[in-house]
């Protein structure tokens, strides 16, 4: 009998530390809670931005309290999804057409702000292959990847670096083409193709940067590739905090987590 009396008093304490630890968890969670706002900001990123976007969301979010979500593809297929009706309040393009585009079609607030310059670098993961411009003609590299320029604007300017160095025809069969610069970064990850072209903000990411080896391209290969963002109309939800946000990626603070990335901000952009 004094045993089950003490067995009975262990489940009772037990029991008793157990919903003591649910209440406070519960306040933790309301604490936590009360930070932030309870409507999420929606931002649709261009696929070269996935890693940076990271550091930026997280950098607004301990500014702000404001929470977000990104959607990462090309800036061709989301500008499709946004005139389709797709509930984003932010567009940050790998472009200025796609967001202007917005612009003139009234789906926008305000202007197209230019929050970086992308640059591009060609970029192996095949041991003992040394990445430049005379290896593409090579026999040992029989896929090289890149972005479709219909939809992503870096493969547009991986369009005019083969251009420039007159490399389109003799290279042709050999391309293989990503949705966007994250497809892209997969098929060279895999070795899929032997090296292929891509942003430098992804070779320049942490979890990224001691992988494989890349070769950053001339600048006058290619055309600036300016970067924009927008707020987007969608009903007025989350108005003021996506005004908030394209404000924020022009910060000193913002500018220089985007030149961690590798890219060029606009205090620092090519001549034209």
């Amino acid at each position: 009998m004094p045993q089950k009396a003490l067995l009975l008093g262990m489940e009772c304490k037990q029991l008793f530390s157990t919903e003591k630890l649910l209440i406070l968890w519960s306040l933790v969670l309301l604490v936590g809670c009360g930070k932030q706002s309870t409507e999420k900001l929606h931002i649709a990123t261009a696929a070269n931005m996935q890693f940076a976007m990271e550091a930026l969301t997280q950098a607004f979010t301990e500014n702000t309290g404001v929470a977000c979500e990104t959607v990462l593809s090309s800036s061709g297929k989301l500008t499709a999804q946004i005139r389709e009706g797709a509930p984003f309040e932010v567009f940050v393009s790998a472009d200025l057409k796609y967001p202007q585009a917005l612009v003139d079609a009234q789906m926008t607030e305000g202007p197209v702000s230019v929050y970086a310059y992308g640059q591009l670098v060609l970029w192996t993961q095949v041991p003992n292959l040394e990445p430049s411009m005379s290896v593409l003609t090579q026999p040992e590299v029989r896929h090289i990847a890149m972005a479709n320029p219909k939809t992503a604007p870096y493969g547009i300017a991986a369009e005019q670096v083969l251009a420039y160095y007159q490399l389109t025809d003799s290279i042709k069969p050999k391309l293989v083409f990503g949705e966007s610069i994250a497809q892209t970064n997969q098929f060279i990850i895999s070795q899929a193709a032997e090296i292929g072209f891509t942003a430098r903000s992804v070779v320049e990411a942490p979890v990224l940067n001691d992988k494989g080896r890349w070769l950053a391209l001339p600048e006058e290969s290619y055309a600036p590739i300016a970067q924009g963002a927008v707020v987007l109309h969608n009903n007025g939800k989350n108005l003021a905090q996506a005004r908030q946000f394209v404000d924020f990626l022009l910060t000193e603070q913002a500018q220089t987590i985007l030149l961690k990335f590798g890219y060029l901000v606009p205090n620092s952009k090519p001549e034209q």
